[in-house]
């Protein structure tokens, strides 16, 4: 069998003016967020009936606890000694650098204070807003991929990627493209659901699904990957594993809790 391994290339540079550097990582990760801000006025608001200035507030909060939560993750979860030594670094999010784990935990903090002003439930305000977080994840994948990041294990699938920018000469697990689409999916999956239930549907359904899925699939994704870190080296499981477990247990007990909560009705 002749293999035909796929060499990537790819400039992370779209294009440079002066000073000014326009990276791929940087458009995918605003597109995210435009797409995503579409997808619900479109889907969501326009359906419920439900005004678009609770959406724009809404949008504000995600896009803070996104930013924020994803940078300060990768920073103190994977290398806070080397933002230690340079910590205007991590203002360079254009660079790439973002946990997933780390979003999260932004945008369920960012939440706390959304509800609060705009008479929503959190689990109402969450099973919604996590539709267009899996569609950020497709994005934010494609971004790793566009950087030459973020790849696994050397394989002899007629799929590997050699990343020759990132100095490799053997073909590597795309792993990015795995959890891209796992994540898009997953989008698609979620949305269908919503637009077929969102007026019986118990509050916190969507949200465990997708805690359940998304984070259990970059667990099992995770075992392909090199380590990002030194200090993974030696790990049984790695860092995203150990922050991923967490996740995975709570939406399985959110679904058990909306189960219970939906039979006692």
């Amino acid at each position: 069998m002749i293999l035909q391994q796929i060499t990537w290339d790819i400039s992370p540079l779209i294009f440079k003016l002066g000073g000014l550097q326009v990276r791929w990582y940087g458009l995918f990760f605003a597109l995210s967020f435009f797409l995503g801000y579409l997808v619900l006025e479109k889907q969501v608001f326009k359906r419920e009936g439900l005004k678009i200035d609770i959406l724009d507030k809404l949008a504000t909060y995600v896009v803070i606890g996104t930013v924020v939560g994803a940078r300060l993750g990768h920073v103190f979860f994977y290398e806070p000694m080397s933002y230690l030594k340079d910590p205007i670094s991590i203002l360079k999010i254009w660079e790439g650098g973002l946990a997933s784990h780390g979003a999260a935990v932004g945008i369920l903090l960012a939440l706390i204070l959304f509800v609060r002003k705009s008479g929503k439930t959190y689990l109402w305000t969450l099973d919604r807003v996590v539709i267009v977080v899996a569609l950020g994840g497709f994005f934010i994948r494609m971004g790793n991929l566009m950087n030459s990041e973020i790849y696994g294990h050397f394989t002899s699938l007629p799929w590997g990627f050699i990343f020759v920018r990132d100095g490799q000469a053997d073909p590597r697990h795309p792993t990015q493209i795995y959890e891209a689409l796992s994540y898009l999916i997953l989008f698609f999956a979620l949305l269908k659901y919503y637009r077929s239930n969102y007026k019986t549907m118990a509050e916190g359904t969507i949200f465990g699904v997708f805690l359940i899925v998304l984070f259990g699939v970059r667990f099992l994704i995770e075992f392909l990957k090199e380590p990002q870190v030194a200090f993974e080296q030696h790990m049984t499981l790695n860092m995203g594993q150990w922050l991923s477990i967490p996740f995975v247990i709570v939406g399985f007990a959110l679904l058990y809790y909306t189960r219970r909560k939906k039979s006692a009705e």
